[in-house]
């Protein structure tokens, strides 16, 4: 199933300061279940509002019931303990500086499912939009970030049965979300451009005990295998990292486009990381494969700058070398906060980026 969405959104929104405070009162149990979940809903409501009214073609619930991308699979699992995977460093340049992000808890035995926050989301937001919505879940190989060389081996001997494990619970949910209505899926899989695309990170898994040759294979079919859900259009999501406006890699696509465009057959779209010269050029996209799209995310999260509307415009037309305009869409290159904490951009700037994109879209595709 293929549907195609000129103005695309990659999923996270900034959270909203009251969301942030009544879950501080929530975690210390000075607020109930249920009234933690009554401003969450409003909360969403808002946030799809803002995203119909700026007129995109798809929404998201901006993942706000969420810590971090990947954080409705922690909250949903059985088989984590309170014991710290390894870090992983954001580089910020000379402006920023380097941060390490730590996973709060590492596998320690066999992953089970236990709860399905994402049919949560879907549920309320289904009944809340005018628009259709898009769900993200995470790729099996995010584990990764859960992997513990000297905590997880007793649970798994070989890291690649965990991730395994990981992509028959991801496919079990996106079966559930088919079930419900949900047509777009979104796959975050923001270790496939790091692994494939930049030799430090490679060396990184390796470290890990982690085989880089591995994921750029058996690691890509497992991914592969979770949008095997008929009655869904699925997405996959490349980026170099995003936590408080900070990345982990960089690399362009080339080695992704020869390897993997033609192994990711489940997908009928690719969202790709465009914002600068990290991702390095379109040339790749000439390996898309005829019967699949791309989303370029030309519009960065990152930062303040606001990109003119003509240079988002000559990049399409440049992309257009490689792939023709009706496989083609726009979207920001990521999220506007991965974490809860946010992207270093304020409220302002990220309704005028979402706005752009809409506006840019409407532009070329009319």
């Amino acid at each position: 199933m293929r549907t195609s969405y000129r103005a695309d959104v990659v999923g996270s929104l900034l959270r909203p300061k009251y969301l942030m405070q009544a879950r501080e009162e929530w975690e210390a149990g000075r607020l109930s279940t249920a009234a933690f979940k009554t401003v969450e809903d409003r909360a969403v409501d808002q946030a799809i509002a803002l995203q119909e009214a700026i007129g995109v073609d798809v929404v998201s619930d901006g993942e706000l019931r969420r810590l971090v991308f990947f954080d409705h699979f922690i909250q949903g699992l059985d088989g984590l303990s309170a014991t710290p995977a390894a870090a992983v460093r954001f580089h910020g340049g000379s402006e920023l500086g380097d941060i390490d992000f730590l996973a709060p808890v590492c596998v320690t035995d066999k992953i089970r499912l236990r709860r399905m926050l994402t049919i949560e989301e879907f549920a309320y937001a289904r009944g809340s939009a005018r628009k259709p919505v898009k769900v993200t879940l995470p790729s099996p190989l995010i584990f990764f970030a859960l992997w513990s060389p000297e905590h997880s081996r007793d649970a798994y001997a070989d890291p690649f049965e965990l991730f395994a494990d990981a992509a028959q619970l991801v496919r079990t949910e996106a079966r559930e979300l088919a079930a419900l209505g949900c047509e777009y899926i979104q796959v975050d899989a923001p270790e496939l451009a790091q692994v494939f695309g930049d030799p430090a990170q490679r060396a990184q898994w390796e470290s890990l005990g982690i085989s880089a040759d591995r994921a750029m294979t058996e690691g890509v079919d497992l991914v592969n295998s979770v949008a095997d859900v008929p009655g869904v259009s699925f997405g996959l999501h490349l980026c170099r990292g995003n936590y408080q406006s900070r990345w982990i890699a960089e690399g362009d696509y080339t080695d992704f486009a020869a390897k993997a465009f033609g192994r990711a057959t489940n997908y009928d779209t690719f969202l790709l990381e465009y914002d600068d010269s990290r991702s390095g050029s379109f040339e790749p996209l000439a390996k898309l494969p005829d019967d699949k799209s791309a989303v370029l995310g030309l519009v960065s999260t990152k930062h303040d700058r606001l990109e003119p509307a003509d240079e988002l415009v000559g990049r399409i037309e440049e992309a257009e070398r490689y792939v023709s305009r009706e496989r083609l869409a726009l979207s920001t290159q990521c999220g506007f906060a991965s974490d809860a904490s946010g992207n270093l951009i304020s409220d302002e700037v990220q309704e005028a980026k979402l706005r752009l994109v809409a506006e840019v879209a409407r532009r070329v595709w009319g």
